[in-house]
């Protein structure tokens, strides 16, 4: 199961009922987290979730709104007696900018690792998961991410037995390791059946749409993305600070094929964002206007 939790959705500044934009995921003992703005700690409190499981922090970009809450993060971490590493993950520059921020937060108990995207799209695996970070369409570089889980097929005890594998062996197999025996070479896919669906967020924030969107959110359950105009009349100042409409943000979802698309990062000058969701569910009917601290469990299917 994936929690997830859209912790703010506010745009450029807080309002009394609105963090800045920030999404954490919990996965089989993993927290990540994309972005961190001013107020992400507050939130993280409201919503009763604890900063200590966060091993991962992306950014899609160095505005203010999305990394203000980053020293206060860390100190925060720090006074939690924290000693693992802590990997941030952002665009080109993560390492300077960070370190600025940091001459309000100089001293924390743990190593800061850093993954630093300069490609169009970029793919960071880890045991469990993968985030796919691509390069988005904003007034500076701005990245979205996908997290991904795959699945393995079922394991087929009755193939095990047929290779003659002992028990000991088969839980390797499972996780995906090769295993030699007697000079022979037995793979996962000799034991596995066909992979079963996993699941899969995709989130993009303050950007125009873009192919890049479309592509990487191709079948996503849950897809976050920006909606900062719900006024029909706002297309032009979109199209002039790289930002979207609710509108297109549904033609996108429609287009890649989504289960559920969540709007965030709204503008300060729209108090009520539900207002104007009639007509984007003409375009996309499983649209949401998310508020802060939006939660889902994605479950696996069991077929």
């Amino acid at each position: 199961m994936l929690d997830v939790c859209l912790l703010g959705t506010g745009g450029m500044m807080p309002l009394p009922y609105r963090w800045l934009t920030s999404l954490m995921m919990r996965y089989n003992g993993h927290g990540i987290l994309i972005d961190c703005g001013e107020g992400t700690q507050i939130a993280l409190k409201e919503k009763g979730w604890s900063p200590n499981p966060i091993d991962i922090i992306c950014f899609t970009h160095y505005h203010a709104d999305h990394i203000s809450g980053l020293p206060g993060m860390l100190l925060t971490m720090g006074n939690a007696e924290r000693t693992q590493p802590l990997l941030l993950i952002g665009p080109k520059g993560l390492q300077r900018v960070v370190s600025a921020l940091r001459v309000i937060a100089p001293e924390i108990p743990f190593e800061l690792q850093y993954c630093e995207l300069t490609e169009n799209s970029h793919t960071i695996s880890f045991p469990d998961f993968r985030l796919e970070a691509f390069k988005v369409n904003h007034n500076v570089v701005c990245y979205g991410y996908s997290m991904v889980i795959e699945r393995c097929g079922r394991f087929q005890v009755e193939k095990a037995v047929k290779l003659g594998l002992e028990k000991q062996y088969w839980g390797r197999l499972q996780k995906g390791e090769t295993i030699e025996l007697d000079g022979s070479v037995y793979t996962p896919e000799m034991v596995l059946g066909e992979p079963r669906k996993g699941l899969k967020v995709t989130y993009t924030t303050d950007t125009r749409p873009t192919e890049s969107i479309v592509t990487n959110a191709e079948g996503a359950d849950l897809f976050i993305c920006e909606g900062m105009y719900g006024e029909p009349d706002k297309l032009e100042k979109a199209r002039e600070h790289k930002h979207m409409t609710f509108y297109e943000a549904a033609q996108m979802a429609r287009k890649a094929n989504v289960q559920e698309m969540w709007l965030t990062h709204y503008s300060p000058s729209l108090p009520r964002p539900e207002e104007y969701m009639e007509e984007v569910r003409k375009i996309f009917p499983n649209a949401i206007a998310a508020r802060d601290g939006r939660t889902a469990e994605l479950k696996f299917e069991e077929k």
